[in-house]
This record gives structure tokens, C-alpha cells and sequence, in this order.
């Protein structure tokens, strides 16, 4: 007895009688689905990697991975924090820099320590050597900061400690040893000098494409549903972003200069030529956040877009659901100035015709605030909510990451029906977590009616699915008739 893989026997030549075991691949039923959660952010921070997405799932991460929030317009844990309140709770963060970003130094016992990562929070890092009380020759080297954590190492001479540091891939700071080795020597040092830079130009958020990628092009490949240059106003931008959206299958979610108004935010959107469902486009009206390290602060709405969207099922729209944390807006200014300004139902009509979202109080459903439109800049009324970008990019990148194993096989009636049976299944499990309507929205065609054989001859396949998406209630209309001369019927609701 025998015992092979599939494909490794050929049933046919056989000439020695014998029992032959074929061990066969489970059969695939069905696609698991990619995220939808996961928000690719771009953004400067005072610590961290540079040019290198990192993953995040809580603010306790992003503290850990860039160091306290800053007052800025771009800071990524800003960002976090806001998407996080709103529900988000997957990231890949990318931070940038300008390049004038400097590490922090000190000097401790004839030794020079420099911050593993440039930024003004190695400013924050103190570094303690002090003599083991029992094992006189040994010193424990402590290395702390109040936010990125504390670090401690053990060793007899400063070459031993300087190992130990360069062999702990969470290390705060590195060692210099120089040529003459001193001995270790009880002390403290605070690290200084360590700088931010200036504000990253556009140019340098959008980053560069190739085999070292940089800025937004460091969230390539990296599985992001949502993302966002955070704080970047830049119109020239918005096309490039729509560009990366639409290969990376990614909502980018943009936003126009603090303090906008209508006309100057239409104007710029027609002369940017944006026109893409790939790009949810935020109006300039920022918003009050009530910061819990920087009391309150102005910033860009994209994170409050990102979170709410993030939170959300792909077949969910960002309209009319509530956000938290906001404060005030520049138009409605400040919840604790008493101010109340409001949109007119003219002023939402001329952003949304012109493809221009905005997080507003109240929203239809009551007074609080949240995304007053749910759209994105596609000028098509088919393609132009949120859901047709988020729906289609979820099918389409869950069927591109799962039905490459069929590349390979021989075209049959068998690839036929395992095709189908995989898109089939795949549709129903939607149907079943109601991303999907009814197992009567799909259809998928997968035989020789569409592949004939001059093209299988060639080796192409050709798999028709389509599917109808469930609709959003933008525009509920109740039709009320009230009266004593209104004559009441009662009938069985049709479903």
C-alpha cells in the first residue's frame, strides 16, 4: 500500500495490483472575508519609526509606538484616539517626517546614549546606572520614559550593556561605546536635544512608490479599508489619493482647509477634477475636540469619517450616526459659548450636488453630531454613497485575496463547478451576516456558455458574478393625512 498526494498519481497507467491511497485537499466552500475595519493613517508624531506602517489596536499601542499626543493638526494619536471613541479599533500608522528631525542625546558615564528614534519625546527619556548592592561588579542600566515605558538591562561593563540594548528590539536608546572603554560609574542622565522637525510638506505625506516606500505609499499591501492623510488640506493631492484608493481598494478620506467656505470648497473640488467613489471628501468646517492631554483642540474631521466608517459593516453608510467627542464646530463654534449656528437646507444641497460631506449638529435623527451625507465624490448617483465604495471594495479585494488557487488547474466541468461553488458560498455567508439582502441579489455564471473553447484553448477563464447591493434611506418620505373627514383603512403590510 501507497499512500500520495493529490495530483501525484496518475489512476490511468497503473499496472501493479496494490491499494493506492489519494489524499485529497479539504474542499473549499466558501472565502473568508477581508477586514473592513482597518484604517491606514498617515500622520507626524514626536516618536517612532518613520516611513514604516506600524499596527495599532488601542491608544495604549499608539502611545507605546509614537509617544504622547501632540496639539497638532497632523499628530497621529490624535487621529487614533478620535477613530477609537468612534469605534475603530485597527490601524496602520505611518509617520512622516520633513527630514530636519533630530534623536535625543546625553552622556552617562563616558558613554553617549541616543534615542532609538528621532522626536521630541526622547527629550522625556532618563537613563539610570546603578551598582548591583549584592554583586558589587554588576550594574543595572534603567532606561525610562512616563509614557513609552521603562526598559532595564544587566551587565558588568559597558560593551555587556550595550549588547543587551542592541539585542531587545523595544529598546528606547542605543549605546556608543567609545574606543576606550570606561568603567561603569552610578549616574543619571535626561537625553536632550531631540526635535520634531518642521511640518511635512505634501509631497512628503503622499511619500514615494517603488522598493522603498515612504508616506501613504508605506500602507501599500497592507490590507487598509479606510485611510487618511490626516491634517493634509492640499488639494493637488486629492487625485493622487483617488489614484492609491482605487488600487489599493481603499476609501481615502480627505478633508479641505480649516475655516472653508461653500463656494471656495466647490471651486476647488471642479478644479481638482476629483470624480471618484474612491475618495470621501470632508468640508472644510473643523471641529472642537475636548482632548484629554491637550484640552481643547481644532482638528481636521477625516478621523471622526475614518472611525465611524471603521466601526461599521461595509454595507453601512457613515450617514446619521452619531459621533462622540465633538465639542463644537468652526460654524457652530464652541457647545460652551452657547453658539448654535446651522446648516440651511441650501448650503447641504450645494456640497452634497458637488459630491462635499460635513459632520453637522443636529442630523435627521435628532440633535447630535454626525456625517450629514454619506457620500463620496463620484458624480454618478449609482456610485456616489458610501456603501457602493466600501461594498465593492470589500467583495472585490475578498475575491482577489482567495480565488488565485484556481490558477493552475485544468479547465473542466470540475473548475467550472468548484468556481461557482466557491462564489456561491462566499455570496451566501453575505446574505447570512446581512452584508447581503437575499440569496435572490447574486448570480454567478461559470460554464462553457461563457467560456468558449477558442478561449479556453488560450487559457482563459471567465467567471460572471453580479450582485445588487441593499439601498441606503436617504430621502424618507412620510405622507400624513389628518382630519375628521379622513376615512381609516387598516391592511396587512406587504414585506
Amino acid at each position: 500500500m501507497t499512500i500520495y498526494q493529490s495530483g501525484q498519481l496518475n489512476t490511468n497507467s497503473l499496472s501493479v495490483p496494490d491499494l493506492y491511497v489519494q489524499i485529497l485537499k479539504p474542499q473549499t466552500l466558501a472565502l473568508n472575508g477581508v477586514a473592513t475595519g482597518r484604517i491606514g493613517l498617515v500622520g507626524t508624531a514626536g516618536w517612532g519609526p518613520v516611513a514604516s506602517p506600524v499596527i495599532i489596536g488601542s491608544m495604549g499601542d499608539c502611545l507605546s509606538a509614537f509617544g504622547p499626543k501632540q496639539a497638532q493638526a497632523n499628530d497621529i494619536g490624535t487621529a487614533v484616539n478620535i477613530a477609537v471613541v468612534q469605534g475603530a479599533s485597527d490601524f496602520r500608522c505611518v509617520r512622516v517626517s520633513d527630514g530636519t528631525d533630530v534623536a535625543a542625546t546625553g552622556t552617562l558615564a563616558g558613554v553617549t546614549l541616543t534615542a532609538i528614534h528621532t522626536g521630541s519625546a526622547g527629550n522625556a527619556l532618563v537613563a539610570t546606572l546603578a551598582q548591583d548592592p549584592i554583586i558589587t561588579t554588576h550594574y543595572t542600566l534603567t532606561v525610562s520614559h512616563a509614557v513609552l515605558g521603562t526598559r532595564t538591562y544587566r551587565g558588568a561593563t559597558w560593551p555587556v550593556l550595550a549588547a543587551a540594548i542592541a539585542a531587545d528590539g523595544t529598546a528606547l536608546v542605543r549605546v556608543t561605546v567609545p574606543t576606550t572603554v570606561p568603567a561603569p560609574e552610578a549616574g543619571s542622565a535626561t537625553l536632550a536635544g531631540g526635535s520634531d522637525g518642521g511640518v511635512p510638506t505634501t509631497a512628503q505625506f503622499l511619500g514615494m512608490d517603488g522598493t522603498s516606500r515612504t508616506g501613504m505609499y508605506a500602507l501599500r499591501g497592507q490590507g487598509c479599508a479606510i485611510g487618511l492623510l490626516h491634517g493634509v488640506v492640499d488639494d493637488t493631492s486629492w487625485t493622487t489619493q483617488a489614484a492609491f484608493g482605487l488600487g489599493e481598494g481603499m476609501y481615502m478620506i480627505a478633508c479641505g482647509p480649516a475655516g472653508d467656505n461653500i463656494a471656495n470648497a466647490v471651486a476647488m473640488k471642479n478644479a481638482a477634477g476629483l470624480d471618484s467613489y474612491a475618495v470621501k471628501l470632508m468640508f472644510g468646517d473643523w471641529l472642537w475636540w475636548d482632548d484629554d492631554t491637550n484640552g481643547d483642540m481644532l482638528v481636521p474631521p477625516q478621523a471622526f469619517a475614518a472611525g465611524i466608517l471603521g466601526g461599521l459593516s461595509p454595507e453601512q453608510s457613515s450617514l446619521n450616526k452619531e459621533l462622540y467627542g465633538v465639542i463644537g464646530s468652526q460654524k457652530a463654534g464652541l457647545a460652551s459659548s452657547g453658539q448654535a449656528a446651522t446648516y440651511s437646507g441650501a448650503e447641504l444641497s450645494a456640497l452634497f450636488t458637488a459630491g462635499i460631506d460635513v459632520i453637522c449638529n443636529p442630523a435627521p435623527g435628532g440633535s447630535y453630531w454626525a456625517v450629514r451625507g454619506g457620500i463620496n465624490t463620484a458624480s454618478d448617483d449609482v456610485t456616489d454613497d458610501d456603501t457602493y465604495t466600501r461594498l465593492t471594495n470589500y467583495i472585490a479585494e475578498t475575491l482577489n485575496a482567495g480565488m488565485g488557487a484556481f490558477v493552475g488547474a485544468v479547465i473542466c466541468a470540475t473548475l467550472y463547478g468548484d468556481i461557482r461553488a466557491v462564489l456561491l458560498g462566499t455570496l451566501s455567508n453575505m446574505v447570512g451576516s446581512g452584508i447581503l439582502g437575499a440569496s435572490t441579489d447574486y448570480a454567478v455564471l461559470c460554464d462553457t456558455s461563457n467560456n468558449p473553447q477558442s478561449r479556453t484553448a488560450l487559457g482563459y477563464v471567465r467567471a460572471d458574478v453580479q450582485v445588487r447591493y441593499q439601498g441606503i434611506n436617504r430621502f424618507f418620505v412620510v405622507n400624513l393625512q389628518g382630519g375628521a373627514s379622513v376615512t381609516v383603512s387598516t391592511a396587512t403590510a406587504a414585506a
